[in-house]
């Protein structure tokens, strides 16, 4: 079963679309990306399926019925602005949006207790929101996000404000609650996250679906025409066979487009008689920012 279905979605704002007749379907116990530049129409799509938003035209489905207020229980919604009251103390707070989603107040402050452990900020209980650093208040509202174990996560930014160990300890809560069966949808603009947890994507730019389905078949559709090089000495040898589309270069390590039918034989062939040394040289395909910064150049264009 599909979790998520938008069917021909429109919404504008006076003379602005922000989303524009948008079709995607996003199937149950998926991890699924939503991607796009800045003022894409993605927190506007994720805003109607909370029924924040309603759209103008078109239909969303939410697991398995129309979207609307019923279904607002099963969801979990992390905002990538802050929605918590900064005056309240943690605990307490937790265990009032927990009962909000239908929890009794015991089974929230029981619940609430245990993910404070995991997220190492038990002793923070007791303390106001306004007290905790961001990326402690990130937890918090994380914490909120899932303590009513929703069907359906949708996050939006999830790693705002986290260091890289409390981003890998959210990204593997993450994948353990898809192992029980919940749907997560994940905005964000960190593509190496995308690329590592993600089963299918949908980019979205100017509200229009530009680029969708399983992540694995969409970089396999551009197979292996990008050459990943490590090496030391002078970068002459990329440009002087004139074989490469583009360059993308990270201090010793470059990612390398190649022009269709090129060999990348020849741009190793030229390293070698230039005295290039190379620790690696490897043929893959593009990382999916290649990917993105290409469909979104194309439809801007």
């Amino acid at each position: 079963m599909d979790a998520v279905v938008f069917e021909g979605v429109t919404k504008r704002f006076d003379t602005l679309t922000a989303v524009n007749h948008l079709s995607l379907r996003i199937r149950e116990g998926a991890v699924f990306g939503l991607l796009g530049p800045n003022g894409a129409g993605k927190t506007t799509s994720l805003r109607m399926i909370m029924q924040v938003l309603i759209p103008d035209e078109g239909s969303i489905h939410v697991l398995g019925e129309p979207a609307s207020e019923r279904s607002q229980d099963r969801i979990g919604y992390l905002p990538e602005e802050r929605g918590l009251y900064a005056k309240m103390k943690v605990g307490e707070h937790l265990r009032f949006l927990g009962a909000l989603k239908g929890l009794s107040e015991g089974e929230a402050m029981k619940r609430a207790r245990s993910w404070l452990e995991r997220l190492e900020l038990s002793e923070w209980a007791d303390k106001k929101v306004q007290d905790l650093s961001k990326g402690m208040q990130q937890k918090v509202q994380f914490i909120a996000t899932v303590i009513h174990k929703p069907a359906l996560l949708i996050l939006d930014e999830p790693f705002a404000g986290l260091d890289p160990v409390n981003a890998s300890l959210i990204k593997d809560i993450m994948l353990e609650l898809r192992e029980q069966g919940s749907t997560i949808i994940l905005s964000t603009h960190r593509m190496e996250q995308v690329e590592m947890m993600c089963d299918a994507i949908c980019l979205v730019n100017k509200g229009c679906n530009v680029l969708s389905g399983e992540l694995r078949a969409i970089k396999q559709s551009y197979g292996k025409n990008t050459l990943r090089i490590e090496y030391s000495g002078d970068d002459e040898f990329l440009e002087s066979t004139g074989l490469l589309q583009n360059v993308n270069h990270f201090g010793a390590v470059v990612e390398a487009r190649l022009k269709p039918g090129a060999d990348p034989q020849e741009i190793l062939k030229a390293a070698v008689q230039r005295d290039v040394r190379i620790s690696r040289f490897e043929l893959v395909e593009p990382p999916l920012n290649d990917i993105f910064i290409e469909k979104v150049g194309a439809v801007s264009a």
